[in-house]
């Protein structure tokens, strides 16, 4: 072999961001004249390079080149050891080509930096941020979270209280800040806070400085400026449509229920309940009843009002019953139901018809006064389901029947409800139980003898 090359120092230290220079010994011992080309191997070739790249040498000379070491003070060349190697390649003779090889140790360093995201927020009962802290060095670094003392008056709290950032990464450390007092209305008020990202460094390590951020949350008031002006306008709007109501459309409504309640609609009525009725003696009270049912009716249809029975009506009734067997007389029951819930339906009865006479039932009233959800059916005699309803639908439900039902001799009117769940009366304590109240009237009239 011609080729003789030697490196004066098989290990050394390279500094990021710095020059170092290895020297590299190279000795001709063949007989002719010999020129030298070097290429770096290993990890560090794209860092390194040796100078003079190319050197001639005559028999029996030695000469010195450089081997020149320069890391990159970024994260992409990590600390630590780094084997390589200096090919030295004879042009006349490639196969004589000689490697010396050595290690070369990459000295660590720390440099972080920091970044508040977003940098400003703002809201009524706190405001969100993250701190971006990224790790440029080329060792892994731990990096303590907090926050500068400063005004009483809003709070930083970090989620975490360190972060561990390997080289050439960010990682986020989320933060809140919280308002001391909360604001109802008024102005917005900014508080400006200060954060910083504290590298904690190993035993024999230069301490660095803290990396500080200014950020500022802007507390809003939990009272939008637009409230009061929607609550009067609304105000105003409420007041305005009931006016629009008393003035024009209650009026217009109970003119249409007087138009509805005309002399030929009565007569009807009369004449359908005299061709129904048992026998010429009670066909004048019947034709009173039917009458005086058809303008409750009519009234109740129209304007949504409870008819109350006059004096001058339960005397036409009993002088139109006095010329049969019997008077008839205006008759009332009412009748309270409970239930519990899971527990099948319950009855009740609210009236049953005497022997001798039979009940014209004419008014229904179904009151619902805690709320409650499930059913309730009012059976009249031989018609079991003479109304059903749905208790969610109503607290207090009224009906009026032109034509009566009729319940015979020994026949019940009687309520049933099914308690699905109990409601809760405002201002009160839930109750153990549904409870349904029913309120019937009518004429109660004698039998024809024959």
């Amino acid at each position: 072999m011609s080729l003789t090359a030697s490196l004066d120092a098989s290990s050394v230290s390279a500094a990021p961001g710095e020059e170092t220079a290895v020297p590299l010994q190279v000795r001709n011992s063949g007989a002719t004249v010999e020129e030298y080309r070097f290429e770096v191997v290993g990890a560090c070739a794209a860092w390194s390079a040796v100078e003079p790249a190319v050197l001639s040498l005559y028999p029996g000379d030695s000469r010195s080149v450089s081997l020149m070491l320069r890391p990159p003070r970024d994260a992409t060349v990590p600390a630590g050891e780094t084997p390589f190697g200096v090919r030295v390649v004879p042009t006349g003779e490639p196969s004589g080509t000689v490697v010396p090889e050595g290690r070369v140790t990459v000295l660590p360093f720390t440099e972080t930096t920091a970044e508040l995201v977003p940098r400003s927020s703002h809201g009524s009962r706190r405001g969100r941020h993250q701190l971006a802290v990224d790790n440029r060095g080329n060792t892994p670094v731990t990096v303590r979270l907090g926050a500068q003392p400063g005004t009483e008056l809003a709070r930083v709290v970090f989620d975490v209280a360190e972060l561990q950032v390997a080289p050439g990464r960010a990682e986020f450390g989320k933060l809140r800040v919280r308002p001391a007092k909360r604001m109802w209305r008024g102005t917005p008020v900014t508080h400006p806070f200060q954060v910083f990202a504290a590298t904690q460094m190993a035993e024999g390590q230069e301490s660095v400085e803290p990396v500080l951020v200014d950020g500022s949350y802007q507390q809003e008031p939990l009272l939008p400026r637009w409230l009061p002006r929607a609550l009067i306008t609304a105000a105003v709007l409420l007041i305005a449509l009931a006016g629009i109501w008393y003035a024009l459309l209650r009026p217009a409504v109970k003119s249409a229920a007087r138009e509805a309640v005309t002399p030929e609609a009565v007569r009807s009525a009369a004449a359908a309940d005299k061709s129904k009725a048992p026998d010429g003696g009670g066909t004048a009270g019947a034709g009173a009843a039917a009458g005086t049912g058809d303008t409750a009716g009519a009234d109740a249809g129209a304007g949504g009002a409870k008819p109350t029975p006059s004096p001058s009506a339960a005397a036409e009734a009993s002088a139109g019953a006095g010329s049969g067997d019997g008077a008839a007389t205006l008759t009332s029951a009412q009748v309270r139901v409970r239930d519990s819930v899971g527990g099948g339906s319950n009855s009740s009865t609210a009236l049953q018809v005497p022997k001798g006479h039979t009940f014209q039932l004419t008014d229904i009233v179904v009151q619902n006064p805690q709320g409650d959800a499930g059913t309730v059916v009012i059976s009249a005699g031989e018609n079991t389901s003479a109304l059903s309803l749905g208790l969610e639908n109503f607290r207090d439900s009224d009906y009026h029947f032109v034509t009566p039902i009729l319940v015979p001799a020994g026949g019940k009117v009687t309520m049933t409800i099914d308690c699905r769940k109990v409601g809760k009366p405002v201002g009160a304590r839930t109750p153990s139980r549904c409870s349904e109240s029913l309120f019937l009237g009518g004429t109660m009239r004698p039998d024809s003898a024959g």
